[in-house]
């Protein structure tokens, strides 16, 4: 399976320890939580990241890696019923609790969530935590992409 991931800085492209979302928390999981945000094409991931940035602050070019997970890797897909009734609610711990236990159970490798952006379209939360992380997740690519100026129109 193919996943993408957006990132500021050319140094964090090889960085797939989820250090970030363990020291911020985010929307699936909290301060703690070892968690890697992906999406399952590059489009989604640079929204999924441009609507973090202030547009006076969004940097003028972006790191798109291309991440190879395993085929033999568990992805455990979220039941439309474990949505929280308001799980795009930025904060909503409940989202955070299934996010948190779903990497302490340590079963998958992936979950397939929803995007808050666009619900037809999907995010895979890699668990870094999982047996064997490293050897069945790799950096296949990684691009320079510039940010183009009409998506951060007022």
């Amino acid at each position: 399976m193919i996943v993408y991931r957006i990132v500021q800085d050319k140094t964090r492209t090889s960085d797939l320890s989820g250090t970030g979302s363990f020291k911020y928390g985010g929307r699936w999981n909290s301060q703690g939580t070892y968690m890697l945000y992906t999406s399952e094409n590059s489009s989604l991931a640079f929204l999924e990241t441009l609507v973090h940035f202030d547009k006076s602050l969004t940097p003028p070019n972006l790191f798109l890696m291309q991440l190879e997970v395993d085929d033999s890797a568990p992805v455990y897909v979220v039941p439309e019923a474990d949505y929280a009734a308001e799980w795009k609610k930025v904060g909503l711990i409940e989202n955070q609790k299934l996010g948190d236990r779903l990497m302490a159970d340590r079963k998958y490798l992936a979950v397939k969530i929803k995007s808050a952006i666009n619900e037809l379209e999907y995010n895979f939360l890699l668990n870094p935590m999982f047996p064997g992380y490293h050897g069945l997740v790799k950096v296949e690519s990684v691009r320079e992409v510039e940010t183009d100026a009409r998506l951060l129109k007022s």
